[in-house]
């Protein structure tokens, strides 16, 4: 379908919870092939709907040749944990150590409404966590120790992108809101 910006890290969308997707229809679809589209142009492994500006709970992913989408997520996390490297499309060029757990059984449903169940460890799950993460307003960076965070917050300050203009946030005429509620 079509690439869509990327809101970068000091976006208020990636600090707003999103809301459920209740109607399953067109829209929802297009939404997810944007998600793929901006997902595999990135390129990266994962992307969530806020990334992209739109506050509804669905993701995009793309591990070990699976590719994928997730709506209205919920998760069962292992509590053995992996300790590993995570960046984010919203904080480009960045990578730190993030605790997550090891293994995931995520349900939701496909775009058509149709019930899924998601499981996988290591990469996938890393993944699943981080994308449900910016569905409900929450960053890697949230996940990380104090002194990694105030490491985070530094390298942020001083990237490239950190001056850049917030994107023109407009408002939908529409009662919903511009939302498929």
């Amino acid at each position: 379908m079509a690439i869509q910006p990327i809101r970068l890290f000091g976006d208020p969308v990636l600090r707003t919870p999103a809301a459920p997707v209740t109607e399953f229809d067109l829209e929802l679809r297009k939404l997810v092939a944007d998600l793929t589209d901006t997902m595999q142009g990135a390129p990266g492994v994962g992307l969530a709907a806020p990334q992209i500006g739109v506050g509804l709970r669905v993701f995009t992913y793309y591990v070990d040749n699976d590719l994928g989408h997730l709506i209205n997520p919920s998760l069962e996390l292992s509590e053995d944990e992996q300790d590993g490297d995570e960046g984010c499309l919203s904080i480009p060029g960045l990578v730190f150590p993030t605790v997550r757990s090891l293994r995931v059984v995520a349900k939701g449903q496909t775009m058509y409404g149709d019930p899924v169940t998601l499981s996988g460890s290591h990469l996938l799950a890393r993944c699943v966590q981080h994308e449900t993460d910016h569905l409900d307003g929450i960053l890697f960076l949230d996940r990380l120790d104090d002194e990694t965070r105030r490491q985070a917050l530094r390298a942020i300050r001083e990237s490239a992108w950190a001056d850049e203009p917030l994107p023109e946030i407009r408002v939908s005429p529409h009662a919903t809101a511009g939302r498929a509620l």
